[in-house]
């Protein structure tokens, strides 16, 4: 009896242990893991989905597709995925946008999540890794460095940019009137004349021989910004180099400092006063080397530590020169082009010159004003031919857009192109019609400036254009006096129809013919 008595509790134990074992296993095997498929489903179903886009394929994603993220390319993607398409390049999210109500989302509604710009490990190293404004991250340098370009280098007030832009359009008058009866290049004046423009606003000179070296330096430098490299999307490839571009690099970074170091040690050497008529960027910007410098003129003065360095000097000049050369001279092509191949639209225009300005003298600045029609012909330019076809924005955190998750440090490329011809926007979207911005038409009202999301040629909101009032004005004088001055014929007897009017993908989207035309003086005053 006493042995089980004793034996009694050690079962009843045994009994317990075992039931709460039982327990264990059954909260180990089956409630833990709906629990944690639970909250694993909630968590799925609060993370938004990506936005629709082509399938990729393993590790490299949507590489495949690389010669078709152009422009027209994406605009095409658009049309089966929607407003917002996703692209995985290798590592990379990439997002393009391409429709109105996008755009405002993203440039308007959270401008301050997309205000970064992309740079590729080639523009980080040509721009001294980052040292300029079109590429630096936003932040207090950026706002800095655009209050520098916006007061001082591209001010209305800085006479010498705006007078340059008159006198080199004066002299592409006076070239084509020596040419008149044969047939002009045109495509090649215009290059000349923003050239021109740019490197006279720039540097102060007019050498041809510094502006032939400068402008190889900027081909080189164009190449390599759009030169693939395996590492931009596959981070551990990088060291992988097959086509020698790190060498190409390190040449045309070494050329740039040899051009413009030479340059700036000149400028030093004979300063003039802040704010002289006759000073030109690199004067500007040399007033603020390496000292505290304050700039007043709306909004906050430059920092008190704020400081301009060599590598910032010879970086906002690349941007300068890339900004002011080939997107003008683009324009302005375009713009004569599309006048010749609606050749009523040209009389149109030509009426108004005659009307305001007369035959008997050239355009004057004053007159560019009263000309609504002639602005009305830029806009719809503008409208078709973006100067920069694709605008670069990168995501400074993750965000939220139409209900889909987009992750930070992604690619967002703003088609301008298509937004320009989204036809749920746009009557009669792919057709030259520059009425549609006159009084009654479906554009009155519409601008360029930013607040309109259906046309934004410079951008929008905190990445705008800096330098949009000087490149219009070249813009809008070199076509009122290329049209006031002359009448143009296409040469062999070609038809305005056959007008070729194709376009090459690149930093900007220049015709893929150049447009040549025969000049006929139409004034009673002498062009030469």
């Amino acid at each position: 009896m006493e042995s089980g008595e004793k034996n009694q509790p050690s079962l009843s134990h045994t009994m317990e242990w075992i039931r709460d074992l039982n327990l264990s296993y059954f909260l180990l095997f089956f409630v833990a893991p709906a629990i944690f498929f639970f909250v694993l489903s909630l968590t799925r179903r609060r993370r938004l989905p990506l936005p629709p886009g082509p399938r990729g394929l393993p590790i490299i994603g949507n590489m495949l597709m690389m010669d078709q993220l152009t422009h027209r390319g994406l605009a095409k993607l658009s049309d089966r995925y929607g407003g917002l398409c996703h692209l995985r390049l290798g590592f990379l999210h990439a997002f393009a946008v391409s429709t109105p109500d996008m755009a405002r989302q993203v440039l308007q509604v959270q401008d301050n999540l997309f205000s970064n710009r992309p740079a590729t490990i080639a523009i980080a190293y040509l721009t001294y890794d980052r040292a300029d404004m079109a590429f630096a991250h936003y932040g207090p340098f950026w706002r800095q460095m655009r209050k520098l370009c916006v007061v001082k280098l591209f001010s209305r007030k800085r006479a010498e940019s705006w007078q340059s832009a008159r006198d080199e359009v004066d002299t592409a008058v006076r070239v084509t009137a020596t040419a008149a009866g044969s047939a002009v290049n045109i495509g090649e004046l215009v290059f000349k004349l923003t050239k021109n423009i740019t490197f006279r606003a720039a540097f102060g000179t007019h050498g041809d021989e510094e502006q032939d070296e400068f402008i190889s330096i900027l081909q080189e430098f164009s190449k390599l910004f759009g030169a693939f490299n395996i590492g931009d999307f596959i981070p551990w490839l990088k060291w992988v180099d097959m086509h020698g571009i790190n060498v190409r690099l390190k040449n045309a970074r070494f050329a740039l400092d040899r051009f413009i170091d030479k340059i700036i040690d000149q400028h030093m050497a004979n300063p003039k006063e802040q704010d002289a008529v006759d000073a030109d960027m690199v004067d500007d910007m040399i007033a603020f080397l390496g000292e505290a410098k304050a700039i007043g003129g709306g909004g906050e003065d430059l920092a008190a530590n704020f400081r301009l360095t060599r590598d910032n000097i010879k970086a906002i000049i690349m941007d300068v020169m890339f900004g002011g050369t080939e997107t003008v001279a683009s324009a302005i092509e375009w713009a004569l082009a599309e006048l010749m191949k609606c050749p009523d639209e040209l009389k149109k225009v030509q009426q108004e010159l005659a009307d305001v300005v007369g035959l008997d003298r050239k355009v004057h600045e004053s007159d560019l004003e009263k000309l609504s029609y002639l602005k009305c012909a830029v806009k719809e330019t503008l409208r078709l031919h973006p100067p920069i076809p694709l605008l670069l924005h990168e995501t400074a955190e993750d965000c939220e857009v139409a209900g889909y998750s987009v992750p930070a440090r992604s690619r967002v490329m703003i088609n301008v192109y298509a937004i320009g011809r989204d036809k749920t926007a746009w009557k009669d979207a792919d057709q030259f019609r520059p009425s549609r911005f006159a009084a009654g038409g479906d554009g009155e009202g519409i601008d360029f400036r930013g607040g309109f999301f259906e046309l934004l040629p410079f951008g929008s909101g905190r990445r705008s254009c800096p330098g949009m009032l000087l490149g219009l004005y070249a813009l809008e004088l070199a076509v009122a006096q290329l049209v006031h001055c002359f009448t143009w014929e296409l040469p062999d007897g070609m038809k305005p129809s056959e007008l070729d009017m194709t376009d090459v993908f690149g930093l900007t989207a220049p015709r893929a013919v150049r447009l040549v035309a025969v000049p006929t003086p139409r004034l009673n005053c002498p062009l030469v």
